[in-house]
């Protein structure tokens, strides 16, 4: 999808300069006529020749402020990180009152709100999502459309993968996950209210799988820290040199995403453009032509 707009948009604080063209003009000495309707021709080409340079100061500044198209959705030259979410999706995970705001609403209702608003924020992030029960599967493949991730998040149910709690299947599925992508940095967020009691990987054959391809593992425990495994998350963030959080609330969760955007910051995207076209052209001969138009004008006259 092509996309308009300028490089530079303060550069259009100049055009407060227009009001010098008509309210600033040069001193003349003081002649007196008789006859003045002899100047009337002279005072009609004066006013639109202030027409003229205003005219030409517009599309100079135009210029100036770099107008461009860019592709959005150009993915080949994302240079941002490769992002898998694994998700806990057991039975617990539907237990109620995390949220004060929100008393009905259950614990994943309120992860797969957060993590729609989170990755809204990954401009150049490929994002996946793998969950995890009693075995694991990737629910969403590595994508740069933001609006597919959070489209599909809406699909996972709690229960949809089992009702036990399989930490070492969740993360080498999302681990299968990042194999298929090109980025250099690459990370997993693994979210858990519950202790490893399922599955066919050990979570130690995982975090040396992720060790070795150089991923780092951020862990967040949901509920009270006797919920969920804290001594493990704890051990698996700090062995992949990332950090473990854990949010007895969705207040506190919240504010774990937002140390999570400082610590795996997006490029912002306003300065990554991608497929980008300028057009400074366009205006700069504009202003050329009528600049000369103009001087051609005056030796006539």
């Amino acid at each position: 999808m092509q996309h308009f707009e300028f490089e530079h948009p303060l550069i259009f604080l100049l055009l407060g300069l227009i009001f010098c063209i008509f309210k600033c003009p040069y001193k003349l000495k003081r002649l007196f006529f008789p006859h003045l309707h002899f100047f009337s021709k002279y005072k009609s080409f004066f006013h639109k020749e202030k027409l003229l340079y205003t005219l030409i100061f517009t599309l100079l500044v135009t210029a100036l402020a770099s107008p461009i198209t860019y592709d959005s959705k150009l993915s080949n030259h994302r240079k941002g990180r490769d992002l898998v979410f694994a998700l806990d999706s057991s039975g617990s995970m539907g237990e109620q009152s995390y949220s004060q705001e929100m008393p009905n609403a259950s614990k994943f209702e309120i992860l797969r709100s957060l993590i729609r608003s989170f990755v809204q924020k990954r401009f150049d992030d490929n994002v996946g999502v793998t969950v995890f029960g009693s075995f694991a599967f990737s629910s969403v493949p590595l994508t740069y459309d933001m609006k597919a991730v959070a489209f599909l998040l809406d699909f996972i149910e709690v229960g949809i993968a089992g009702e036990n709690t399989a930490i070492g299947d969740g993360l080498m599925q999302a681990l299968a996950l990042l194999e298929k992508g090109s980025a250099k940095s690459k990370a997993i967020i693994l979210v858990t209210d519950g202790y490893q009691n399922s599955g066919r990987t050990s979570i130690k054959d995982a975090v040396a799988k992720a060790k070795k391809m150089h991923v780092k593992i951020y862990t967040i425990g949901l509920g009270k820290s006797s919920d969920f495994d804290s001594r493990l998350l704890k051990k698996i963030a700090l062995d992949t040199d990332a950090k473990m959080f854990s949010a007895k609330s969705a207040k506190e969760l919240q504010a774990v995403y937002s140390q999570l955007n400082s610590l795996e910051p997006s490029k912002i995207h306003s300065q990554n453009y991608l497929n980008k076209e300028l057009f400074y052209g366009y205006p700069l001969a504009f202003a050329s032509l009528l600049l000369l138009s103009l001087l051609a004008k005056r030796r006539e006259v």
